[in-house]
């Protein structure tokens, strides 16, 4: 049978009555620890093990005015590349004792507007969006509620927003520039949709000013199976590219598979390129030459510079990562020129 004294939850006031102490004592051990000495941590600690008493978040939002959340604005969840982008944020943020809190948006700005009031709402004391493209009640929100926030996985110095991340326009002619090298021309581009993705659109800028690359586009969702689907619009023209250079992995990952599908040989038939590195990108077959972006490094980044603002007021200066190309097998010279 169950011991009467642990069927109602455990509270503050309950473990300070055990370890002899003060309710506020009881709340410096769990918030700032340090603070504390060892012994009447050790026997707060004791009292907190033996009523099992679990500290309750909202409790603690209501009695130091914080919740410790920050939230976190991502198109989605599905690709690795946004959950190498999380891991690192949440693995920072927790060494300033910060949680996150991730919603998605599925690229949609008014969503993200509204999924930022949400965040809002429950208590979130910074935010961190993607991009530069965003609607006007996003940033009226930040203003009005003077909130910490932070643009990722761009780098414009001139924009309202601190931002950290990388050129993307620099990654797309970096790919371009590469396939150029060894000796391709005709060279189809498949990248993510157009619409309100600001990333995508600066990498497609990178590839202008190049006068001898002949460029063909081909828009798809971002998917493995959009990637096979405007592998297969590519192959049905008389044109055929002897490259193509995908700006995401994921998509150039489809690409690779239906190439395989019509026993088409990379590279000695096509090259294929990428942009992102994923961790998978490693092993598809061929091995996937891309252009690295600094996910990790900048979720790092990230965390660090809106804790720092959250704890001590310090608004963050924007920060560029430089990108760079990795060669692997699924590239070579085009040969007979």
């Amino acid at each position: 049978m169950d011991n009467p004294k642990y069927r109602k939850r455990a509270n503050l006031r309950d473990v300070a009555k055990l370890a002899n102490v003060s309710v506020a004592t009881v709340s410096r051990v769990l918030n700032t620890p340090d603070s504390v000495a060892e012994n009447t941590k050790a026997v707060v600690n004791a009292a907190i093990a033996e009523l099992r008493f679990v500290p309750s978040a909202a409790a603690r939002a209501i009695n130091s005015g914080r919740s410790r959340v920050v939230g976190a604005l991502v198109p989605t969840l599905d690709h690795a590349i946004f959950a190498r982008y999380l891991a690192a944020l949440e693995q920072k943020l927790s060494e300033y004792r910060l949680s996150l809190v991730v919603a998605t948006t599925n690229g949609d700005a008014s969503v993200e507007a509204q999924k930022a009031q949400t965040l809002v709402d429950i208590g979130a004391e910074g935010l961190i969006v993607s991009g530069i493209t965003h609607e006007p009640e996003l940033f009226e929100l930040i203003e009005r509620c003077q909130l910490p926030a932070v643009a990722t996985s761009y780098f414009d110095p001139d924009f309202l927003l601190p931002t950290i991340g990388y050129d993307n326009a620099g990654a797309g002619r970096i790919a371009l520039e590469y396939l150029l090298s060894l000796g391709h021309s005709a060279i189809a581009v498949v990248h993510g949709s157009l619409n309100s993705n600001d990333r995508t659109l600066a990498r497609l800028k990178g590839l202008e000013g190049h006068d001898t690359a002949r460029l063909s586009f081909f828009e798809a969702d971002l998917s493995i199976e959009d990637g096979c689907a405007a592998t297969n619009k590519i192959l049905s023209r008389d044109d055929g590219p002897t490259a193509i250079l995908c700006l995401s992995d994921v998509l150039a990952t489809g690409v690779l598979y239906e190439l395989k599908r019509h026993k088409v040989a990379v590279p000695d038939d096509i090259s294929v390129i990428g942009i992102d590195d994923l961790p998978g990108s490693a092993h598809t077959f061929p091995a996937l030459t891309t252009v690295h972006l600094p996910v990790v490094r900048m979720g790092h980044a990230t965390a660090t510079a809106i804790s720092e603002w959250i704890e001590h007021g310090k608004r963050p200066s924007e920060r560029l990562f430089e990108t760079d190309l990795v060669v692997r097998e699924s590239t070579r010279a085009r040969t007979g020129i």
